[in-house]
């Protein structure tokens, strides 16, 4: 499950649901034998179901960048012994990974991008903008990247808006940007709380508004420090080239941004030429690589949105190998 990131948290306690789990996995179609990959395994609830579908000997690869979610899925996985191969990495190693385990290609490959309830509720972690922690939000925290406070204390306001207009879609970005680099002039910002309190100063009070005014901009600073925009792009080209002929790639996604890419990405792969139209003969030479599966994106229904509401902004595409 990933959290919606126009909800935020709503109990800090509330146990993982993983999100669009039946239709993801139906997709993929697990069978016994097959090699699959989870390359964001967060609690591991997609990756245990595939597990059990793909019973008695289908192999689970699993993957995510954040050494605690592996941690937590090798203790969740391990009823299932060397079927669960798990492994410290980003989805766009994925061809790394799978040699490390002994495999060339696969037979299925999901992803449920974003940020999870785990990061939300740890305040640590610096993604929640209703907990107070140090501003870090880096998913993989072994890695000596730009925290969310290196890029506000040093990002000029030109910069800080176009992060945030581009990546969190934020239509008062310039208001923010221009606040925040009044705010650090009398201090660093160094506080998840600090900070969204500064954004909510650039928004008028009335009218009320339907989500915390500092969603977007937590949302924009998270992927700007994650570079989650770029990791998608290049892994969806790994991902495709790994999978065996008839394999499937599943990916839900929880914004805009990244429906986008996805929905592009499998366009591309499914057509033949790419040649101008005014070629009038192809020289590219490409050849469709995937057949697209779902003409529209697959959301969740109002029974799962009610019992889970990190499910109301899920969308779910996937295609299968040529």
């Amino acid at each position: 499950m990933k959290a919606n990131p126009k909800s935020e948290i709503r109990n800090p306690h509330v146990i993982h649901i993983p999100v669009l789990l039946k239709e993801a996995v139906d997709l993929l179609a697990p069978k016994a034998g097959g090699v699959y990959v989870d390359g964001t395994l967060g609690a591991g609830g997609h990756a245990a179901e595939i597990l059990k579908r793909s019973a008695p000997d289908g192999v689970l690869i699993g993957m995510d960048w954040d050494t605690e979610a592996v941690d937590r899925c090798k203790a969740n996985l391990a009823v299932y012994g060397n079927r669960a191969f798990i492994r410290q990495a980003d989805f766009q190693d994925i061809t790394q990974v799978l040699s490390a385990a002994g495999y060339h290609a696969a037979d299925g490959v999901l992803l449920d991008l974003g940020v999870s309830w785990f990061h939300l509720k740890t305040p640590e972690r610096g993604f929640s903008f209703m907990l107070d922690g140090p501003l870090d939000m880096r998913m993989d925290r072994n890695n000596p990247q730009q925290t969310a406070a290196d890029l506000v204390n040093t990002l000029s306001s030109r910069e800080l808006a176009k992060i945030l207009h581009e990546y969190g879609e934020e239509s008062r970005a310039g208001a923010i940007a221009r606040a925040i680099e009044k705010a650090r002039a009398r201090e660093p910002i160094t506080r998840t709380l600090q900070l969204a309190g500064i954004v909510s100063s650039a928004f008028p009070p009335y009218p009320p508004r339907r989500i915390h005014p500092a969603t977007l901009t937590f949302q924009a600073l998270r992927i700007a420090v994650n570079d989650e925009m770029g990791i998608l792009k290049k892994g969806l080209k790994q991902i495709i080239a790994c999978l065996k002929p008839g394999g499937r790639i599943a990916v839900i996604t929880f914004h805009s941004l990244e429906d986008r890419i996805v929905k592009q990405a499998f366009a591309v792969a499914a057509k033949d030429c790419v040649c101008p139209s005014k070629f009038p003969v192809c020289s590219c030479g490409k050849r469709s690589e995937l057949k697209v599966l779902t003409r529209r994106p697959i959301m969740a229904g109002p029974e799962e949105v009610d019992q889970n509401p990190a499910a109301r902004s899920a969308k779910l595409r996937a295609a299968e190998r040529l």
